[in-house]
């Protein structure tokens, strides 16, 4: 097997020729040092994001606690308190209806993209409009959602942290004039700082960004979002709260059957999460058949999300007390199942009709009941 070499200033290395592929990709020799002195700024434009990032994050979350506080207790707080229909009675008919009302007119007349969980069209920018994000995407993106989740939409804050981090990354990205592939690098960190700040768990937040902006695992991409991943983190701890998002008890040592029942529950949960997929596909087509403008189409979902939140109050808001309920066994049983199908219902058929939301803590309530 033939050996290449390359050169650092003194003396030759030999390479494996696997490693072409990634050599050719470079964007400047492997003898440059500017390459090393961009990687070192990108990574601390990357770190200022990530220190950003876990700011708006909390602010994000504050926003849905002040939001949900007033329009189902009546009184101020950043504390964000499970939602109950105790306070409002009937008016849990109204209150989803009217956050919709808001946002169809955000997206009818702000900006289109704050439709959906965010994710998705960070992808698409990435991969179709060179990572550019609009600025005013920074804005719209967490001021609907939290309207969306704090009037009782039965979402997730995750999506929406990770989005307005994104849009933040390529805002910072365009204002440097840096190139696309930099631009797609800040990007990333921004919403690796965004799921950090979020959940806590930097690691994961990274290989996320890769696996679902970035697309590759060269060096140059990864140093940066880890770098804001991990400020992010940081920045949670000091701001947010320590530890886990979701304190779990000890777990005992797998036996061998238990990880033989762990794989079939894998195959099981990914043959759900295809059919969750389909399902929020069909809402959304049977919604484009609607003869009215799609701007109404979030108002239609909220009705349904009413009358769930009527019949299962739980189901409504982030949900976060019930999935550390379901992770501490203390949720089980037909409490568990009802809680479960409510939250599908107005999950599914509320991001289908077009409103901004996340769908990760959502999915973790259903993908957890289901476990159980």
């Amino acid at each position: 097997m033939s050996e290449q070499k390359i050169s650092n200033g003194s003396s030759s290395l030999p390479i494996a020729p696997s490693m072409d592929v990634a050599l050719v990709s470079l964007s400047v020799p492997v003898t440059d040092h500017a390459a090393t002195h961009r990687l070192i700024t990108i990574a601390c434009i990357a770190t200022l994001i990530g220190i950003a990032g876990g700011i708006t994050a909390k602010a994000f979350l504050s926003l849905i606690a002040i939001i949900s506080n007033f329009t189902f207790f009546g009184h101020f707080s950043l504390i964000l308190a499970p939602i109950n229909t105790e306070h409002v009675g009937l008016g849990i008919f109204v209150i989803p209806v009217i956050g919709a009302l808001i946002i169809g007119l955000m997206a009818r007349f702000g900006s289109s993209a704050i439709r959906g969980h965010g994710i998705p069209e960070m992808m698409e920018n990435v991969l179709y409009n060179r990572s550019k994000i609009s600025p005013k995407l920074m804005f719209l993106k967490p001021a609907s959602a939290a309207i969306a989740i704090g009037t009782g939409g039965p979402f997730g804050a995750e999506g929406p942290i990770i989005a307005t981090g994104g849009a933040l990354g390529s805002v910072i990205g365009t204002l440097l004039r840096v190139t696309a592939d930099e631009r797609k690098v800040l990007l990333a960190a921004g919403a690796a700082a965004g799921m950090s700040a979020t959940f806590g768990a930097p690691v994961s937040a990274v290989l996320l960004s890769i696996e679902l902006l970035l697309f590759d695992y060269r060096t140059r991409s990864i140093i940066p979002v880890a770098f804001a991943a991990t400020a992010a983190a940081v920045v949670r701890a000091l701001i947010i709260a320590k530890g886990p998002v979701f304190p779990m008890a000890t777990v005992m040592d797998p036996a061998a059957m238990a990880l033989v029942f762990y794989v079939v529950l894998g195959a099981l949960i990914g043959l759900l999460a295809v059919l969750i997929t389909k399902s929020i596909y069909v809402i959304e087509d049977l919604f484009e058949r609607l003869p009215i403008h799609w701007m109404w189409w979030p108002a239609l979902g909220a009705i349904v999300v009413g009358i769930v939140g009527y019949i299962e109050p739980r189901a409504l808001g982030v949900g976060y007390e019930q999935i550390e309920a379901i992770l501490s066994g203390n949720l089980v049983g037909w409490s568990l199942l009802t809680l479960v199908i409510f939250k599908f219902i107005a999950w599914s058929i509320y991001l289908g009709s077009g409103t901004s939301g996340g769908t990760l803590a959502p999915l973790f309530i259903i993908g957890g009941g289901w476990e159980h």
